[in-house]
């Protein structure tokens, strides 16, 4: 092969594009926190995440695995890293995390929250409006609306059942229709409360 004896435009060229920097990354490493170790934890779901933040340059270790090979999907990749991001912070630590139980979504939103508390640790005073604001301290909790329902549901049968009482039938709707469709609705309208 033949020698570049053109130095100097392999040069030019080097200082060229390090002066540029692209739009998406600008405000990168701006953040005003502190730089230094921070440990949080995270639940979300069944998933429990023990993160660490170390100085370093944006590498991520996540059960001995990368950041792209733990999650594949984008969406779970920026989520995890929405703190840091939210922050200014990209590049500025490496990030080491244990997690166990429940699944990748579960998980990711484990790992968000760990990320937020360990930020929050780091620098209280710079970092903890900011996140707060942004809803990465708190918790998400699972809904209720699936239990709420089911007792509400065996209230309200239960108060048919009563109300077919005197009509004769402790065994339920079933039964009441046997004595006529009409006298069913009227007594199931008497249970809730509907009747005029």
């Amino acid at each position: 092969m033949a020698e570049n004896t053109n130095d100097s435009a392999v040069q030019a060229t080097e200082e060229e594009l390090t002066s540029y920097t692209s739009e998406t990354n600008a405000g990168a490493g701006t953040g005003t926190s502190a730089i230094v170790p921070g440990y949080g934890t995270g639940r979300r779901k069944e998933a429990v995440a023990r993160v660490r933040l170390v100085p370093g340059t944006g590498k991520w270790t996540i059960n001995g695995r990368t950041l792209e090979e733990y999650f594949p999907a984008k969406l779970l990749q920026r989520e995890v890293n929405s703190p840091i991001v939210l922050l200014k912070l990209e590049g500025k630590f490496d990030v080491i995390v244990l997690v166990d139980g429940g699944g990748t979504t579960g998980q990711a939103g484990a790992i968000r929250l760990g990320v937020a508390r360990a930020l929050n640790a780091i620098d209280r005073d710079a970092n903890r409006a900011t996140l707060k604001k942004a809803g990465f301290l708190t918790p998400r909790r699972p809904r209720r609306g699936a239990q709420e329902g089911r007792s509400a549901q065996g209230s309200s049968r239960s108060a048919v059942l009563e109300a077919l009482k005197p009509y004769g039938s402790t065994k339920g709707p079933s039964a009441m229709w046997r004595k006529g469709p009409f006298a069913m609705c009227a007594a199931v309208a008497r249970a809730t409360g509907s009747a005029s």
